[in-house]
């Protein structure tokens, strides 16, 4: 449960950040934040 919490968080920080204008771009900074999550996890 806590790890979902955090895995949430991560995202919605992603979508109020995101400077990004496409789709395509916000995409990279969703999978670059998810990347960051499991090198975390390990």
């Amino acid at each position: 449960m806590k790890k979902l919490l955090v895995i949430l968080s991560i995202g919605v920080m992603v979508f109020s950040l995101s400077a990004c204008e496409t789709m395509k771009g916000l995409g990279k900074d969703v999978e670059d934040a998810g990347e960051w999550v499991q090198d975390k996890a390990d």
